[in-house]
This record gives C-alpha cells, structure tokens and sequence, in this order.
C-alpha cells in the first residue's frame, strides 16, 4: 500500500506509522485522514502486529488542520462538512477500538485535531522539552467536537471543560498533571522510551487480553451499571475459553514461562 502523507513499517511485532508530510507540520487533510485510516485498518488485519506505534517526522506532532484545507471545508455545505467530520470520527474511533495498544510519541506541536489524534491513543509519551498540546478550536469558531468525546474519558468532564473553553497550549508536564500525557521523557528518548513499552506489552501481556480490555473499555462506558455488568460478566466468561487464557493459566500453575 503506497502513502503519500504518511509512513508504515513493521519493526518485529511493532506496527510503526509515521506522520510525513514536515513540510506542513504534519497537518490534517483528507488525504492524512484516509491514509491514516487505511495504515491502522491495516495493523488491526495483520496478525504479525502486536502494538502500534504513532509518531511524526519533523520538528511537530501535528499541527491541527492544513490551512488550505480549512479554508476549502469553509465552503462546504452542511453535507459535505458531515461526510468530511464522519471520515475523521472513523478514523478515531478506528484508534480507540484497535484491538492492540497504540502508543503515541509526541514531540513538537500536538495542536486541535492533532490534540485530539494523540488523545485517543492508549499511551502518550511526550518529548519534555518540545511538546506542546491544546484544543484550540474555540479560538477560530470551530469546537473539538469528536475528540471531546474520548477527552472526557480520559481526563474527567472537569479538566476537559476547562482546556477545551481555554483553548490554551501547555507544555508536557502540564498535560502529564492533567493526565492527558502518561510518561514525559528527554527528546533523545521518545522513540526508545516508546519501542520499549511497545516490547514489554508484546512480551509481558496477553495480544488477547489487551484486545478485550479494549473492548471493555469503549463499550461499558455510559452504559447502565446493571448492563455494563451483564456484557462484563459475559465478556470475562468468554475470556476464560480463550487459547490465551488456557496457555496461561497452564503456564501459571506449572511455574513455566509463557511466550506470548
């Protein structure tokens, strides 16, 4: 599959796509979008990749929207700004509900919608002298409305009202406190920091079991607490069948170790 924005390579068991378009940031289009989506459709149908990686070439993340394609979905109707929104909610909803951990590798700008693409990411390791996130979209009429959904989840309604009404950019440690970043780590070792946990979830979980969780997660959120039980009750059942789940507990009873 060839790209034009974006990059993708697999590293052992390590699916690693990669921002490309520096020139511009690495802002989204609907180019950027598409292949984005095509590469993680991708890892989630390759059984050879285990984990994700999501980074950036260049001096920033993502930039947010490329200026000219703002000023064409200014024109849109409200159709065409509906399909071009429903093409970057699958895309993060494509993200969220992989069945593999994704890990994000922040350096530079993470602003808006690249806010929001780093967001929705399992893991967010951020460069402690370069990063920089906001949801700025409130200072040009727009509102991170898609991402907002996931945000709340991640941080609590709270935190999320007040970085998405502010609309201010703030550095890594700020967004660490926030809990919007999960690790912050000198520039020179994102991508180590970063293939490093990428190892140890290959090598130290269940592909299986971090799948389900997934699942869990996206699905019980919202839901009434008797059925979120029920699905829950369900899914841990149905957990217990799995090939992963008898090699484990074999494993486990037997003092063997398990090569997942």
């Amino acid at each position: 599959m060839e790209f034009s924005r974006i990059t993708y390579a697999l590293k052992q068991r390590i699916g690693i796509i990669s921002l490309n378009w520096p020139e511009k940031q690495n802002a989204l289009d609907d180019q950027m979008v598409s292949e984005l989506t095509q590469a993680f459709v991708q890892t989630q149908r390759d059984a050879h990749v285990k984990a994700v990686i999501l980074r950036a070439e260049g001096d920033s993340f993502c930039s947010g929207m490329e200026h000219s394609y703002l000023q064409r979905i200014s024109k849109y109707d409200f159709n065409q700004n509906l399909q071009d929104s429903t093409n970057l909610m699958r895309l993060f909803q494509q993200i969220y509900t992989l069945r593999k951990p994704v890990i994000a590798l922040v350096q530079g700008e993470a602003i808006a919608d690249g806010c929001g693409l780093a967001t929705i990411c399992d893991f967010v390791i951020a460069a402690r002298e370069t990063a920089k996130f906001g949801y700025t979209e409130s200072k040009i009429g727009l509102i991170p409305a898609i991402v907002l959904i996931f945000l709340v989840r991640r941080i609590g309604e709270g935190r999320a009202r007040e970085l998405v009404l502010q609309g201010n950019i703030i550095d890594a440690e700020e967004s660490f406190k926030l809990g919007l970043v999960s690790n912050v780590v000198p520039s020179i070792d994102l991508e180590k920091v970063g293939l490093q946990l990428a190892n140890e979830l290959i090598t130290n979980n269940s592909g299986t079991s971090m799948g389900l969780i997934k699942e869990l997660l996206a699905r019980v959120y919202g839901m009434e607490t008797s059925d979120a039980l029920d699905y829950a009750s369900h899914l841990n059942a149905l957990t217990r069948m799995t090939d992963d789940c008898k090699k484990g507990i074999d494993a486990f009873l037997n003092s063997k170790p398990i090569k997942w």
